[in-house]
């Protein structure tokens, strides 16, 4: 059984015992988090498709860490000019556990 589920924004395939890595979350960590914003549910080939979302279906997650990810570099150029510019950032990030997906 599966579903995909809108966190934060992004839509993300959840099954039960997955690891996920959305944007930060306001939330403690080891804080049990619910998403109800399901836009579909597969239970073992029955497809359930929201308008816009399943009623009743909900995704429940745990909150492992808070993190940063990989630093990625922006750099701007000019070419004859003599402009460059050269910029870095790092996403925070939350780690989260789906404990069990509720159709």
């Amino acid at each position: 059984m599966y579903a995909i589920v809108e966190i934060a924004g992004q839509q993300f395939k959840a099954e039960a015992g997955m690891r996920l890595y959305v944007h930060r979350l306001e939330a403690e960590r080891g804080a049990v988090v619910e998403f109800e914003k399901v836009l579909l549910v597969d239970a073992d080939g029955k497809v359930k498709v929201g308008e816009p979302t399943v009623k009743g279906a909900k995704v429940v997650c745990e909150v492992l860490s808070h993190l940063k990810g990989d630093k990625v570099i922006v750099f701007k150029k000019k070419r004859r000019k003599g402009y460059h510019k050269k910029n870095g950032h790092r996403q925070c990030l939350t780690e989260i556990k789906i404990n069990e997906v509720v159709a």
